[in-house]
This record gives C-alpha cells, sequence and structure tokens, in this order.
C-alpha cells in the first residue's frame, strides 16, 4: 500500500510540475507583470511622478524666466495634466478644484493656493499655462515613462526592451498662429477650400507596460520617417528594439535606429524585398533566411547628420497563415543577426504583438479625447498634446501598478474604467495624501476590472462612419467671408 501511495503522490506531484511549467510559459507570453514594491511604495513612487525635485534644474536652462507667484511652475505643471484628466478639459474646474485645496498639499505651508485665490476668473492659470515652457512638458514625459518602467519586472524580451513606434494626426482650427505653424490639409481631387489643420506625430509605446516613451510632433510637411529620426536623437535607446510596420521598413529609419545604438525589426514591402534579394542574387521565398547588408541606393534617403553607412541584418520571408483568412507573405528586416538565437517563429511573434501600438493609440485619441484639441496658438497645441501624453502616462501607471501587485498582464485591464476609478481617487487623495487605504483599496478595483472574455470572435466591420445630418447648412469656406454674407442678407431683408 506504501509503494502504490508513493507512486500516486510521484505522479501527482509530475502532472502538478507540468501545469506550473504550462502557466509560466503562458504567463511570460502574456507579459505578466511583478514588482518589488509593497502597495505603500507604490504610492511613494506614484508621487515622484510629477519631477519636484527636477524643475528648479529644468528651469535653469530655459530662457525665459518663471517667476514665482500663486500658480508656481510646480502648480501650474500638475493643473496643464489635471485639465487633460478631466471630462471636458475645461479652465474652471482647475480654479474649482485650486480654490477646494486640490493643490495645497504641492504649495508651501505659509502660501497655500486656496487662500490666495479669491476670483473664479480663470485669467491667472491660463498666463502661467502660456509662460510655462513646453520643453519641460516633453521631460516630464520621458520622466514618467523612465520612473513607471522601474517599478515592475518582467518587461524584456530575450533580454530586450521592446518598443513600437507608429504615427498618427490630430485636428485643430486654424485660429491664431496654428495655420502658419501646421497648414489645412487639402484632401486630394477636392475644390473645397481646406479648414482643418492638422498636426502629424509618431510615438513609441513599451510594449508590455503600454507606457508612452516619447513623441515627436510637427506639420505634414514632415514624414513619419523624419520625425521618427527626431525621437530616435533623444534619449538613450540602448537594449531597445523598435518595431515598425512598412511604413517605417525603409533605409532612413533603420540607420536612425543603429545609430541610436537599438535595433530594428521593420517589415518591408515586397517591392522594396526584391530588391534586398536581389542584392545577394536570390528570390522571395517562403522560408527564406538570409544575412544580408542594406547598402543605400540614390533613392534612399538618409536622416540629416548622419553618414550613409551600410547596415547588416537579415531578410526573413515567412508564410502566415490564419484561420478564416487567406495566407500571405510576410517580409521582414531585423538588425539580430544572430539566426540560432532569434529565430523565424519568434520574430514573426513579436511583429505579431505590433497590433498593439493601434489599441494604445485609440486610447490616447478617443478615450483621452485628444483627436481634436480646441486650442488658440501653435505652442498651446504642442502643450495640450503633450499634457495628455502625461495623463495617459498616469493612468497607465496605475494599471501597471494594479498589474504588478496581482501579477498578471496590463493587457487583462480597461483602460477606460481604470481612468474613470482613478479620476474619482484622485480628487480625495489630493485633499488628503495620507490616504493609503483608499490608495490599496484602488489598486484591488483596477486589477478586478478586466477586459471581457469574447467566446465568439467579432464580425468585421467597415471602417466607415454613418453622419448624422442637420437641418443647417454646411459652412463652406472661410468662417469670416460667411459671417460677412450673412450681415449682408440680415441688413437687406
Amino acid at each position: 500500500m506504501s509503494a502504490r501511495k508513493s507512486n500516486k503522490q510521484t505522479k501527482r506531484n509530475r502532472r502538478s510540475s507540468k501545469k506550473k511549467q504550462v502557466t509560466s510559459v503562458g504567463a511570460a507570453a502574456a507579459g505578466t507583470l511583478s514588482t518589488r514594491f509593497s502597495s505603500a511604495q507604490l504610492l511613494e513612487q506614484f508621487t515622484k511622478l510629477l519631477p519636484a525635485s527636477l524643475l528648479v534644474g529644468w528651469l535653469a536652462c530655459t530662457p525665459k524666466a518663471f517667476y514665482q507667484r500663486a500658480f508656481t511652475p510646480l502648480i501650474t505643471l500638475w493643473y496643464i495634466i489635471f485639465q487633460r484628466l478631466q471630462p471636458k478639459h475645461t479652465l474652471s474646474k482647475v480654479i474649482s478644484d485650486a480654490r477646494c485645496g486640490g493643490a495645497d498639499c504641492l504649495s508651501q505651508a505659509n502660501k497655500r493656493l486656496s487662500k490666495q485665490l479669491r476670483s473664479l476668473s480663470t485669467a491667472a492659470f491660463s498666463k502661467a499655462r502660456s509662460r510655462f515652457p513646453v520643453d519641460l512638458l516633453s521631460k516630464t514625459l520621458r520622466h514618467s515613462a523612465h520612473e513607471i518602467r522601474s517599478w515592475t519586472k518582467g518587461l524584456k524580451w530575450e533580454g530586450w526592451n521592446i518598443a513600437l513606434l507608429d504615427g498618427s494626426t490630430f485636428r485643430l482650427r486654424p485660429l491664431g498662429d496654428i495655420a502658419q505653424t501646421f497648414p489645412p490639409h487639402r484632401p486630394g481631387n477636392t475644390k473645397k477650400d481646406p479648414y482643418w489643420c492638422l498636426v502629424r506625430v509618431v510615438c513609441a509605446f513599451c510594449l508590455n507596460s503600454g507606457v508612452l516613451l516619447d513623441c515627436a510632433m510637427g506639420d505634414l510637411t514632415f514624414s513619419e520617417q523624419a520625425l521618427s529620426a527626431q525621437l530616435l536623437n533623444v534619449g538613450c535607446w540602448a537594449k531597445w528594439i523598435f518595431v515598425g510596420d512598412r511604413n517605417f521598413g525603409v533605409y532612413s529609419v533603420i540607420r536612425s535606429i543603429t545609430a541610436a545604438h537599438a535595433q530594428a525589426l521593420v517589415r518591408l514591402t515586397e517591392v522594396r524585398a526584391g530588391k534586398l534579394a536581389k542584392q545577394v542574387g536570390l528570390k522571395l521565398r517562403h522560408g527564406l533566411d538570409v544575412a544580408i547588408t542594406w547598402t543605400p541606393s540614390c533613392h534612399d534617403k538618409c536622416p540629416l547628420g548622419l553618414d550613409p553607412l551600410p547596415v547588416a541584418g537579415r531578410l526573413l520571408v515567412i508564410r502566415v497563415q490564419m484561420p478564416g483568412f487567406r495566407s500571405q507573405l510576410l517580409f521582414l528586416f531585423t538588425t539580430l543577426t544572430d539566426q540560432s538565437l532569434y529565430t523565424p517563429l519568434q520574430l514573426a511573434q513579436l511583429y505579431a504583438e505590433r497590433w498593439q501600438i493601434e489599441l494604445y493609440l485609440r486610447y490616447v485619441k478617443t478615450q483621452m479625447g485628444m483627436e481634436f484639441l480646441e486650442c488658440k496658438s501653435a505652442d498651446m497645441a504642442r502643450k495640450e498634446w503633450l499634457a495628455g501624453l502625461i495623463a495617459y502616462n498616469l493612468i497607465r501607471s496605475i494599471m501597471v501598478a494594479a498589474a504588478a501587485r496581482s501579477l498578471i498582464s496590463v493587457k487583462l485591464l480597461s483602460f477606460s474604467r481604470t481612468a474613470e476609478l482613478f479620476h474619482d481617487w484622485l480628487i480625495r487623495w489630493l485633499m488628503d495624501p495620507s490616504k493609503t487605504l483608499s490608495w490599496e483599496q484602488l489598486l484591488k478595483d483596477v486589477a478586478a476590472c478586466r477586459q471581457p472574455r469574447r467566446g465568439k470572435p467579432r464580425p468585421s466591420e467597415p471602417r466607415a462612419v454613418r453622419k448624422f445630418h442637420r437641418d443647417f447648412q454646411e459652412l463652406l469656406g472661410d468662417r469670416a467671408a460667411a459671417q460677412e454674407t450673412l450681415r449682408i442678407s440680415n441688413a437687406k431683408s
């Protein structure tokens, strides 16, 4: 009987060990996070996301003097971010919160902001926003990303940090100097006068945490490739792998990535992949994995300040087969030259994770309300966009902390529900920062807000918008000319 019991016990141990191995592999694939900090320590790390100790040194490097007023630089920075966290993003909400003592914890002991503000006018904060340097918001964005990523473990893939690279646009009205800085966009094959001004942006996101690492912006004369070169020229990108789609599968982007001491994994068009394969005397076929040297041709552009040097890498052709879809060939180029360490299957699976950046950009533009910004100057448009990205990182920090405490993946959590919970908690915490119990409850609530598990695949939807017809006529051309026409018609009647 003892021998039988021992045999059964060994079988159970083998089964449990196999289950543990399967769960550990699945957890690694899902990007499970863990942290070395307790809940109270995570709250302390959260308070450091606003760089109070670094602002003095940053302000010393700015050409404009920012002397002390009721809205100090630290309070102004916080309320620029706080404004983007509000549903309607109004200045009046900032003043109401300041009068209720929302920023007293950031003020000096003898100069509480709530006691200094005696009026409901928003002029003081509006002037403080206009004085605040744009460069400080860019530094705060990079500072927040670095701090949030330092909280957790399990963010690396084969010892590398993964950054997803993609571009997008947002709209502005042609007010003030916006039309001169960001000219209106004229759609192709149309005779209508353009109205909306478009700003092109290129963003880099951390794959497993969803944190926005950095951003570059410009008008439509700047290509996404040129903006990516600006992004890579700032900061330290060693031990990073940048993953991009076919728009970034060009020599200029690859050269910028290698100049930043990083690695690249990008998709190529079939024409560009065919030209690279022709250099080594091969044709494109499934299973191709060959080491090549990308030598720039006369048509390949090189970023400013860099020499057009050849880039060593690998060209891969992989057939992708998904249930319910036609098979297609995937053409990839990577600077990871070790074929035994980085197999084609691993690289294809890593590139498949690039789709996450489409979701991250949707959260930024739709959930944060940044697809269209109401600004009256180009400088304020840059500040509003960067402040919205910092606010996005603050929400991501709550998701990262909750996921790390619960040992789950951030991808399982709901961004919109986290934003709602964070907004409600933030108002209570600013009134009394000593409430650590509410912080622990916040992390538990966020960890419980999971994405729904869909038993059936969602049907494909057309990428179209159903128009809502109104009784008013469509405004075409210049608004001032339309007002003059309306004035003349009213005078005649």
